[in-house]
């Protein structure tokens, strides 16, 4: 897994045919080696007419997803297995390489108190399902680490460190984002070495979720930092620029993180590109 992509809801919210040709053809037309799909819907997405627009536009994909309260993987591990095996099946229908994401949980999920070994031992047994199933595919399966507000589970490189060598298995990958990473790492740069091992993929966002560069992330420190452990993995702009006012609510994203979509793509792209280009990334 090597390239640079962007996040699909740049471009739309929903994967259905007509958010699909929009999304497909627009990464292609910004010269993208990859798309990451968000599964929000799993039932709906119509796998055959993904993988024919993937092609037909040469462009290669991940999925991405949050699993839904019913399926809280600490609480309710056999129907996180559940929902993660129909993902992983439409993934691999439509030819993606990989899986990732808030795989263990939701993004509203806390309980108000540390998590408990109960907990950590739901989410090794569900995810353990999960990444065996992805490997009988061929899929690689991600674990993201998101900010404590978001979840009381994984919010470190250092906690997803320790969850991905719980489950022990080596087509499961860590999956950090500058935007968590900017409140929860004692220095962005520490977090990317500490996940050196299993550090796959990258969301490249912003401190506000807006443009890159145009915030407060220390991009000189995550370069430099991917440079040094040798990443050889996937780098996705994810910019919350697009958001419909009626998903506000399960990302705080209250207020315009960017006058527009295409000041993400014209100036945060070449931002991040030529940031790679500097420290030899590819």
């Amino acid at each position: 897994m090597q390239g640079f992509g962007v996040h699909a809801m740049m471009w739309s919210t929903v994967w259905d045919h007509a958010g699909a040709e929009r999304a497909i053809a627009c990464a292609a037309r910004y010269k993208q080696d990859f798309i990451e799909i968000p599964l929000i819907d799993i039932a709906s997405v119509d796998t055959k007419h993904s993988r024919a627009l993937l092609e037909k536009h040469d462009l290669r994909a991940t999925c991405s997803l949050v699993l839904p309260e019913p399926a809280w993987a600490s609480v309710r591990p056999d129907a996180a297995v559940e929902h993660l095996r129909s993902a992983l099946d439409k993934a691999s229908e439509m030819g993606a390489e990989a899986l990732t994401g808030v795989t263990f949980g939701g993004t509203n999920e806390r309980t108000g108190v540390r998590p408990t070994q109960g907990e950590y031992d739901n989410l090794t047994r569900a995810l353990a399902a999960a990444a065996k199933h992805a490997k009988t595919l061929g899929l690689q399966f991600g674990i993201e680490a998101v900010n404590r507000y978001e979840s009381h589970l994984i919010n470190s490189a250092e906690q997803a460190v320790a969850l991905v060598e719980r489950i022990g298995m080596d087509n499961v990958f860590i999956h950090l984002d500058t935007f968590h990473m900017n409140m929860e790492e004692k220095g962005i740069g520490n977090g990317i070495i500490a996940a050196r091992d299993h550090l796959k993929y990258m969301h490249m966002s912003e401190s506000d979720r807006g443009t890159p560069g145009f915030g407060n992330v220390a991009w000189n420190e995550v370069f430099a930092a991917l440079s040094v452990i040798g990443f050889k993995g996937l780098l996705v702009l994810e910019s919350f620029a697009g958001m419909p006012v009626e998903m506000a609510g399960a990302i705080s994203t209250w207020r315009t993180v960017a006058r527009s979509a295409e000041e993400v793509l014209e100036k945060g792209l070449p931002f991040l590109r030529d940031k790679a280009d500097q420290y030899r990334l590819f």
